[in-house]
């Protein structure tokens, strides 16, 4: 009888189990950033089958497609905090025209023909960043206390703000661009410089969330505010420094556009809300709170950014883009909540 060497079939629970483990083993951002891969390369074949051009390969459009995630990636730090208690904010976008103006206000040279403030023209860059930033995080505090003195649910909360904040930009300026700033004002938003705020900003919170009780308290706020408050966590406290911090994330984002474009106008930050909150919850945050990543939301921005870009480049009509945007944000939370309900 000669020796025969049986080899085993694995079993489907044993294939099963070893995809799971190699799952965990991985780092948590894998998946979406395959996604985002994946989405750069099809535009990059549709780009060679449509306009016998590259997607990737030119230096122009990807150096814009970063600019756009810069401005937007920054609000969406702050937005997925906020996510992350089970809150929303809705009103990043008209807190950017209000920071803007203010700011652009304050930075204003000489040169002007109609300075906003005569007396304030040629004040030191410093000034105006700090106002910008300040006129935010006075917002965002607002929409805190709003929220926890009053039980006012975030939606309604933040959309007060919204429509407040855009309408004050409109009575500031009266409707006029603000234009004429200094040089040392505007080069915080030239070159790379975007960029590096942001990816500084990412960074600084991505170590806050994951490594300080700050963090540890935001997620269990999330996970469930009444565990929270029983083991001793000052909820209240923490959610008006989670929206404060969103509102100064916004007042900064407002700051950097307004020095990139060189102007403040009102209208600035239309709909910059709802990309914050995309970016936020295609990059793995949870609406159901107690789950997000800043990585994942910075990954969520670069593949809102490529879909814009990528689109535009093959020529889909800018209408048809924002369908296909409104379908890819219900379909990742429709995604986020089934994988809840599993959980459960």
């Amino acid at each position: 009888m000669s020796n025969m060497k049986i080899t085993a079939t694995p079993t489907n629970s044993e294939q099963r189990s070893f995809f799971s483990n190699l799952r965990h083993k991985l780092p948590k951002d894998t998946g979406i950033f395959i996604v985002m891969i994946g989405i750069a390369l099809v535009f990059e074949i549709a780009g060679w089958y449509v306009r016998d051009q590259s997607f990737l390969m030119n230096t122009n459009r990807l150096v814009l497609i970063v600019l756009q995630v810069a401005i937007i990636g920054i609000i969406a730090v702050g937005v997925t905090q906020v996510i992350i208690t089970t809150g929303i904010d809705l009103s990043s976008g008209s807190v950017i025209a209000l920071t803007a103006v203010v700011a652009a206000s304050l930075a204003q040279t000489s040169d002007s023909l109609s300075p906003m403030f005569p007396s304030l023209v040629n004040l030191p860059a410093v000034i105006p960043i700090v106002a910008g930033i300040g006129v935010g995080l006075l917002c965002g505090l607002c929409n805190g206390f709003l929220i926890t003195r009053t039980g006012i649910p975030p939606f309604i909360a933040t959309l007060g703000m919204m429509v407040s904040a855009r309408g004050l930009a409109q009575y500031y300026t009266q409707g006029n661009p603000i234009s004429f700033l200094s040089d040392g004002f505007t080069s915080i938003g030239q070159g790379a410089m975007p960029v590096i705020i942001f990816l500084v900003v990412a960074a600084l919170f991505h170590v806050a969330l994951k490594h300080t009780r700050y963090g540890k308290y935001v997620y269990a706020i999330g996970g469930n505010m009444t565990s929270a408050k029983v083991s001793g966590i000052k909820v209240n406290k923490y959610l008006i420094i989670v929206y404060t911090i969103a509102g100064a994330l916004s007042g900064l984002a407002g700051v950097v556009l307004a020095a990139r474009v060189s102007s403040g106008q009102s209208s600035m930050g239309m709909a910059y809300e709802l990309d914050a909150i995309a970016a936020a919850v295609i990059g793995g945050s949870s609406l159901m709170g107690g789950v997000g990543r800043i990585t994942g939301t910075l990954i969520g921005a670069v593949i809102l950014g490529l879909i814009k870009s990528g689109f535009t480049f093959v020529g889909v009509d800018a209408y048809v883009q924002d369908i296909i945007k409104g379908i890819i944000i219900v379909a990742a939370v429709t995604i986020d909540m089934r994988r809840n309900r599993k959980k459960r």
